[in-house]
């Protein structure tokens, strides 16, 4: 006679990016097993690569790709996924700022961390009096492949370009438009090359005001008694 199946609870929840609703379990012990081993390796991207796989496994709603998602999506899916299965809080290791030293272990509630969005932050950049441009989010998959060299010899421009480009959705004017879809690699970065300093930081801000997994926490320094007050930011806090 074979042994029962266990129900597993089902979860919901918004997407920061588009408001769209979630369905997701907790991981169970065999997912748990593929974390544990990507964090023992202390390599950020077997830990991210590990990260996809769990949500690719939890995430019930049918048609979401884990590796097209925002990285601020995954990084809240994640931990919202984490609250559900080990915990509904997380330790962290916090460096006192007043003396860059000193780390105070504390616990967050996950629940308060939240994905803050900025007033400032748009996706249409106006690039004259007649084209603009409209970007997308990078994913997962771009983040790791940009913040993680391979070869070794990747320099920081050649990087940020690359994010630039597969970030692009379209070009467009009153009358026409150009979906990056139907460009080649090189079109884009071409297209990319002519833009002059202004339109190119324009773009830039569009990646630093980015939606970001973001916490406050107050913290003192027990050996000097001075408070700080310590901005966490990106899922690699969380973990620390």
């Amino acid at each position: 006679m074979p042994l029962p199946k266990i129900n597993t609870p089902t979860y919901e929840l918004e997407l920061p990016s588009t408001g769209k609703k979630i369905k997701y379990r907790p991981f169970l012990v065999k997912e748990e097993k593929v974390l544990l081993l990507a964090l023992e390796s202390e390599d950020m991207k077997q830990i991210s690569n590990g990260i996809v796989q769990i949500l690719n496994d939890c995430i019930l709603t049918r048609g979401v790709k884990v590796q097209t998602l925002a990285t601020f999506d995954i990084e809240y899916l994640f931990l919202n996924v984490r609250s559900k299965s080990v915990g509904e809080s997380v330790e962290v290791n916090i460096t006192c700022p007043d003396d860059g030293e000193t780390t105070v272990e504390m616990s967050i509630d996950i629940d308060s961390i939240k994905v803050k969005k900025n007033k400032d932050h748009k996706n249409i950049i106006k690039l004259d009096d007649t084209y603009s441009m409209k970007l997308k989010y990078p994913s997962f998959d771009q983040f790791i492949d940009n913040n993680f060299e391979v070869s070794g010899n990747s320099s920081d421009v050649s990087k940020s370009l690359d994010m630039i480009t597969s970030c692009i959705e379209m070009v467009y004017d009153e009358e026409e438009s150009w979906n990056a879809s139907d460009c080649s690699k090189k079109e884009l970065q071409q297209f990319v090359d002519q833009l002059n300093s202004k339109q190119f930081k324009e773009i830039e801000n569009f990646f630093t005001t980015m939606p970001k997994l973001s916490h406050l926490i107050a913290v003192k320094n027990p050996n000097t008694g001075v408070e700080s007050e310590v901005v966490l930011e990106g899922l690699a806090s969380f973990f620390s």
